[in-house]
């Protein structure tokens, strides 16, 4: 069955005037196979909408059709087609085409109390790069690293693709761990708890002294394009094994219960999942986006 995507990456809100436009252009493509990784769904094909002011180099405008139509062919999804038009700020809406197996899509509604809580990858590796943007102000080199990283989106298609075979839910964590889990938690039902000290957060930020309300707000920030998914404990080692066979990471940081919500558990201790998450329409100026 058909699986589509598209999703939208706005100058001043997900990249900055002078981020690289074959980043810009990479970083719309992986961001909607990120989506349709999500379902583990096979992408297909991918179409560009490019919005651009009036006297736009085309060259700028070359540069991020080409980042785009390179990463969508890395996952079997090359450019085919899309549009341009004039308008007020630079705006990039990608759309992914995908195909998936019946029965092996993952849905957001179907985790179950006993299921494990599983991340692909690594936890805050978004929130860290919107970290150093920020304190690299008047920094040439640095700024120039954290505009690369701000858009280094690293969609886990072939882990999605095995995965849908032992998940009951699965999304990807593009606007955060917490905002997934909450997202995740209200669409089945249930109650989904997180270990903190079990979140294999990105090296820098499980090494740095950070006070552990901002290594919080960082890891949870947004950005990290991984899969988050509910597992029944019988699969999980099957789960991690398939994800190794195509060079990912899977990772079981909590579980699924009856209830609501989304909790954070630390020594003991359980909370409310902290507020953390992408909130584009609550920001405003010319920040890194997520």
């Amino acid at each position: 069955m058909a699986v589509v995507s598209t999703d939208a990456l706005v100058e001043g809100t997900h990249f900055l005037p002078d981020s690289p436009p074959a980043r810009i252009g990479a970083a719309a493509a992986n961001a909607s196979l990120s989506d349709v990784a999500a379902k583990g769904a096979e992408p297909a094909a991918l179409l560009l909408a490019l919005i651009a002011p009036p006297g736009t180099p085309r060259s700028w405008a070359e540069e991020l059709v080409r980042g785009a139509d390179r990463a969508g062919a890395a996952f079997g999804a090359p450019l085919v087609g899309g549009d341009t038009k004039p308008g007020p700020v630079p705006t990039v809406v990608s759309t992914v085409l995908a195909w998936g197996r019946r029965g092996r899509l993952g849905p957001r509604s179907g985790a179950r109390a006993g299921d494990l809580l599983v991340t692909t990858g690594v936890v805050g590796r978004g929130g860290l790069a919107a970290h150093r943007w920020e304190i690299s102000r008047g920094r040439s080199a640095a700024r120039k690293r954290a505009l690369l990283d701000l858009l280094d989106v690293r969609p886990r298609v072939r882990e999605g693709v095995v995965l849908g075979e032992w998940v009951d839910a699965m999304l990807d964590t593009s606007d955060g761990l917490a905002d997934a889990c909450r997202l995740l938690a209200g669409a089945s039902g249930c109650r989904v708890t997180v270990g903190e000290e079990l979140l294999p957060l990105v090296s820098g930020l499980r090494t740095s002294p950070f006070p552990p309300r901002e290594r919080r707000a960082i890891a949870f920030y947004g950005g990290d394009y991984e899969l988050l998914a509910a597992v029944p404990r019988t699969y999980f080692s099957a789960a991690r094994a398939a994800v190794r066979t195509v060079g990912g990471r899977l990772t079981a940081i909590g579980r699924i219960e009856r209830g609501r919500g989304a909790w954070l558990e630390n020594g003991g201790d359980t909370h409310p999942m902290p507020a953390g998450g992408w909130r584009p329409f609550a920001r405003r100026g010319s920040g890194p986006r997520r």
